[in-house]
């Protein structure tokens, strides 16, 4: 087999069809850089709605739940053993949200080499006091700079500085929701009640969006110091602990482990949000059925071409093969025609992608849910480019493979008898 002589029959009968070829390419071209850009702003979409949720909602808590005891006083009696018992009113136990030991168990976390970082937390009610109307609140207090670390606070703060809230005495840092609704502005005093009866007068150092608005009216957040003299409790307090894991795919896992380990209620963040988990799969799947859809499509208008280009050739192919080539040197002519037509469009629909995704990512796309986010978002996955261009190869050398084969079985005998 002489590949220099294929090669150059090859190309002999790219350019006799230019047209059909270009027409080919541009087929292969536009499948690609759809397929890059769909999947690009897709999975980039995606990461969006992810991060919502990821950013900031802890691999691992580990809290106190209110709930009866499992065991109640007359199960621990011998007098009636072996009988059932039939308990009605059963009240929440007397534990209460407060977990106990929990700089112990802090600092036993902080030295678990599969934990990422760890972050305390108070959860209280309150009441946000304006003029003669009360609302609703729920008072966060974080330790500023984990909170930081770990869940990327600083990013939501859409007005003022998120360390004011650790410099500044009994400062606060609103909802946004929150402060539209009580007309406040950074700087100002706003007076709140826990549910313990407890009142503070706190400044206002910022204000804070997570892009779900029934939140950020009741939402807001304090130093630990300051939720803890809402609580009216000690310096140990916490009633919550966050947890980030250097692989998120174990917290199922380890929060089993935990839960058992330090005697607290835990929940890891797959069952937290296995709904919204679910919907990011599927969008993934769609996305790629779609894009691969495109390249299919592709692959059926190259065969259809090459088709047409070995019922216009029959002649070419009969001198061929009465000159001594084998069936195979025929089929290999015809595949290298559709190799090299996926080639060239894969390799254009690659760049032009490429560039299609960077024009949509300099879009402007500004949302007062979403204020960390000034563009569509895209994502640059490498992964995307090479399926891309591996599947424009398979699909057109498919395409051209049955049409190659016909040609090579061609008959040059009764093709020149008929001429």
């Amino acid at each position: 087999m002489n590949f220099k002589l294929l090669y150059e029959i090859s190309v002999s009968l790219l350019l006799a069809r230019w047209k059909q070829t270009l027409v080919a390419a541009i087929g292969v071209t536009f499948s690609i850089t759809m397929f890059i850009a769909l999947l690009s702003f897709m999975t980039g979409l995606n990461d969006l709605l992810d991060g919502l949720i990821l950013n900031r909602t802890p691999h691992i808590r580990l809290y106190n739940e209110l709930k009866p005891n499992e065991t109640q006083p007359i199960q621990s009696s011998n007098t009636n053993a072996g009988t059932y018992h039939f308990i009605q009113s059963i009240k929440p136990s007397n534990k209460g949200l407060q977990i106990q030991g929990a700089g112990a168990i802090i600092q036993s976390l902080q030295a678990d080499p599969r934990v990422l970082g760890v972050a305390p937390k108070i959860v209280c009610q309150g009441f946000y006091q304006v003029g003669s109307t009360d609302l609703t609140g729920v008072i966060n207090g974080i330790d500023v700079v984990e909170e930081n670390r770990l869940f990327k606070f600083r990013d939501y703060v859409v007005d003022g500085n998120f360390l004011d809230l650790k410099n500044t005495p009994n400062s606060i840092i609103l909802g946004k929701g929150a402060a539209e609704t009580m007309l406040v502005q950074v700087g100002d005093m706003v007076q709140i009640t826990s549910t313990k009866g407890v009142k503070l007068q706190l400044k206002v150092v910022g204000f804070f969006r997570s892009g779900l608005q029934d939140i950020d009216k009741v939402q807001s957040f304090t130093s630990l110091k300051t939720a803890q003299k809402l609580a009216n409790e000690g310096n140990n307090y916490l009633s919550d602990i966050q947890i980030k894991l250097h692989d998120i795919l174990q917290a199922p896992f380890v929060s089993k482990e935990y839960k058992k380990l330090y005697g607290v209620d835990a929940i890891d963040i797959q069952t937290a949000n296995s709904q919204f988990e679910t919907g990011s799969k599927v969008r993934t799947i769609i996305s790629f059925t779609v894009g691969i859809t495109l390249l299919i499509v592709a692959g059926f208008g190259i065969y259809n071409i090459l088709n047409m280009m070995i019922y216009e050739k029959m002649d070419s192919i009969a001198i061929l093969k009465a000159s001594g080539f084998s069936g195979k040197d025929v089929k290999s002519v015809f595949i290298g025609i559709a190799v090299s037509i996926g080639i060239f469009g894969g390799g254009l629909g690659l760049l032009a992608g490429f560039g299609l995704s960077s024009l949509i990512d300099q879009i402007p796309f500004e949302t007062a849910s979403l204020p960390t986010i000034k563009t569509y978002p895209i994502n640059y996955n490498i992964n995307f480019y090479i399926i891309g261009g591996i599947f424009s190869i398979i699909t057109t050398y498919f395409a051209g493979y049955f049409p190659a084969r016909k040609a090579s079985k061609i008959d040059p005998v009764i093709i020149i008898r008929g001429k």
